[in-house]
């Protein structure tokens, strides 16, 4: 890892955190010695960046820091570009629109011997047809999702027979040419995936939910065994 990102990892865990952050604690998350995090640390300090601590107890940052504009490796740009290009093509029009804005915001900031990767990444996504039906109901799922809204829905499954359900939309999940909800059915009482493309019509309804302890994601991913969990992580 770069210096430069090091320092900029070392501020990301001290904002994250609300209690005091030890040097054993950054070390192992970035990989190196504590001797280096101290080092690191008071060089921060040194270039004016406010944070409070000290060795062997622990170190925060003052809030309302905000970090200086960021500045990218090659392999991140490209990164970059082609997580657009991926949302793009398996998003909504909304997400679409708001990983290009993404774009113009880092080509503003970047040096310009770094501008020619946003053009030049020769990395691509093609996905078929087939995950365009279902963009209404993708979108309308996202904004539940956000929102914390439940979703009653026309739904039909393999056979075509339709039934009508409430849901507790819990997440999204992108599965190379379709789009499934995974939800809490209340018709079912139990954990579902939905197919989005299999959505006829839906809409938000009630007042925003809260976590129930057996209802959520984790504990719908808990199901399919740690590896799913890690998701989250």
């Amino acid at each position: 890892m770069r210096r430069a990102d090091r320092l900029f990892q070392i501020i990301r865990l001290l904002q994250q955190r609300r209690t005091a952050t030890t040097a054993a604690h950054i070390a192992d998350k970035l990989g190196v010695s504590e001797r280096t995090v101290y080092r690191d640390i008071r060089d921060l300090v040194g270039t004016g960046t406010p944070i409070d601590g000290e060795a062997g107890v622990g170190y925060r940052i003052r809030p309302g820091y905000d970090l200086p504009p960021l500045m990218f490796s090659r392999d991140e740009l490209q990164a970059l570009v082609l997580g657009v290009r991926i949302v793009r093509q398996v998003g909504d029009p909304g997400l679409a629109q708001a990983a290009d804005a993404i774009l113009e915001k880092v080509s503003a900031v970047l040096p310009r011997n770094l501008k020619p990767l946003l053009a030049d990444t020769k990395m691509f996504a093609v996905v078929g047809g087939a995950h365009n039906t279902g963009r209404d109901a993708f979108s309308l799922a996202r904004q539940a999702l956000i929102d914390r809204r439940r979703l009653s829905v026309s739904y039909a499954d393999a056979s075509g027979a339709e039934s009508r359900r409430t849901l507790r939309p819990l997440g999204v999940f992108f599965w190379g040419k379709t789009w499934t909800l995974a939800a809490w059915c209340e018709l079912r009482n139990d954990f579902r995936n939905f197919r989005l493309d299999r959505v006829s019509s839906a809409q938000t309804i009630g007042k925003p939910f809260r976590d129930e302890p057996g209802k959520t994601l984790r504990d719908m991913l808990a199901k399919y065994g740690p590896d799913a969990v890690r998701m989250l992580d």
